[in-house]
């Protein structure tokens, strides 16, 4: 534990490739700082993982970087430039709310962002005041751990402070910053705004960073920019497939919120199904259901699609060859979506090799837990463990012949009966942040100061495939009301 002029020494190892770029990117400008801040939560594995001290982060001092008070040694702040086809309408944005302190480089040689969000005004703040409420805060953290867990590409969480201020919305609430961790916070957006704010070759100079950044393996005769869509799409169809399986729902799926790396990044109104539902939606701002549930893979090819255009004037000198290729790019996703997904689903059913007809018998169980409400999670949680008359499907004549069906087809694999259980195991998680969990957290958090409901939650998401009877709590379904649930658009 190494210290300077008595101080100890957080483990900062900043570097800033992204202030390096052209102007017209980000503008710089420091956090504005705050009256009183107060450390509620940090990641303590997070923190070990990016070599930073947790004593250090946890004094004084560390706080005071936690809320943008202090600015650490190698650090540029910068607020990003991006703009976003906000369900379905074009938005000049940027970092309205969040400072980007710089790039965390690990012992490990990774390249992380550590941006501080709800750190006060920017040049893109556009009215608002730069400023996040606890609750939401606390929101992205238990869900971002949560998806890690759930072995989901996502940005992490360090840090939760309050800020001894309130920010204004309905009623006052108590300030709060989230320091969010990401392996770059490129958007879909980003292109979009260089492409209507800048030039080819600024499109250009995008690209060659982002490919240097998150695709260094392209060698320099391939057509790079060709592969640097190629491996977005690729990453995208998977990222959402993955939600597909878990039932997560992004809520708010607008170009800005596509990450470049293929992780999910802004948990706004996010929430996880309980009762398996395509047209699922939780967000308040979206009534004609954009971004539900059943619509998310579509939404997912609909966003790279902008983003195919801002590279065409690099693909190729003849834009109707460059407009080809971009489209064929873009014809594969559907099968890379698909493969991801059934190949999920089988393992979330014990299945371990491929026949034709295992796509109308995932349907048909998916069609039948939609008719009877059937909890998504603990549907397969029943099934893995054999426990099927717990759920709402037991004794219907259509889910007997299904099981009847599932047997069989069981039963043409190879594997023993051991090990399709131990791959619905790993496949099927014991716990999900049930919404009301969530809540339930957040409110002795925010409103009580006891933040022992949300440390418990977020133990128990830590492994989710653990199966364990501490996790049995979890897998409890919410009370029922005559009011849906909503999430809304605070973070």
């Amino acid at each position: 534990m190494t210290k300077r002029d008595g101080r100890l020494e957080a483990g900062w190892n900043l570097d800033n490739s992204y202030a390096r770029l052209p102007q017209l990117f980000s503008t710089r400008i420091d956090p504005t700082p705050v009256k009183s801040p107060q450390l509620v939560i940090l990641n303590e594995k997070l923190a070990t993982s990016l070599a930073l001290n947790i004593k250090a982060l946890q004094s004084e001092e560390g706080v005071a970087v936690l809320a943008g008070n202090r600015i650490p040694e190698g650090a540029l702040p910068l607020a990003q430039a991006y703009a976003g086809h906000q369900f379905g309408n074009f938005t000049m944005l940027g970092d309205g709310r969040a400072v980007l302190l710089g790039e965390q480089i690990t012992p490990q040689g990774e390249r992380l962002d550590i941006q501080l969000k709800g750190s006060g005004r920017t040049s893109y703040s556009r009215g608002g005041d730069g400023r996040a409420s606890l609750g939401p805060m606390l929101r992205e953290y238990i869900i971002s751990e949560a998806m890690h867990g759930l072995g989901i590409p996502t940005t992490r969480s360090l840090a939760v402070v309050t800020t001894g201020e309130s920010v204004i919305r309905e009623n006052d609430l108590p300030g709060a910053i989230l320091t969010r961790v990401a392996a770059s916070h490129l958007r879909v957006g980003t292109f979009e705004y260089v492409l209507q704010s800048g030039n080819v070759e600024d499109i250009r100079v995008l690209a060659e960073y982002t490919l240097q950044r998150h695709y260094p393996d392209v060698e320099e005769d391939d057509n790079r920019y060709l592969h640097l869509l190629q491996e977005v799409i690729k990453r995208q169809a998977k990222l959402i497939a993955k939600w597909q399986l878990v039932g997560f729902i992004h809520g708010v799926m607008n170009t800005d919120n596509m990450a470049i790396s293929g992780e999910t990044i802004d948990y706004g109104p996010c929430a996880f199904m309980d009762t398996y539902d395509p047209a699922t939606v939780f967000s308040s701002i979206d009534r004609q259901g954009r971004y539900a549930y059943g619509n998310q893979p579509n939404i997912g090819v609909w966003n790279l699609t902008r983003f195919a255009e801002a590279l065409v004037p690099l693909l190729h000198d003849n834009q109707s060859e460059a407009i080809e290729l971009a489209q064929g790019a873009l014809e594969e996703y559907a099968t890379l979506y698909y493969d991801t997904w059934i190949a999920g689903m089988r393992a979330k059913l014990g299945i371990f090799n491929e026949e034709i007809q295992d796509d109308s018998l995932i349907k048909d169980l998916l069609s039948i837990m939609q008719e009877y409400q059937a909890d998504y999670t603990n549907t397969f949680l029943a099934l893995t463990f054999n426990k099927v008359e717990d759920t709402v499907l037991s004794g219907t004549p259509e889910f007997t012949g299904w099981y009847t069906l599932w047997q069989k087809r069981l039963g043409r694999q190879q594997e023993s009966k051991d090990a399709t259980h131990e791959l619905m195991r790993n496949s099927n998680p014991a716990i999900i942040p049930r919404n009301h969990r969530v809540e339930e957290a957040l409110e002795a958090a925010v409103k009580c100061g006891d933040y022992s409901v949300m440390e418990q939650l977020l133990e128990a998401l830590s492994n989710p495939y653990a199966h364990s009877p501490e996790q049995a709590v979890y897998a409890t379904l919410p009370v029922e009301s005559a009011l849906p649930y909503r999430t809304f658009c605070g973070t």
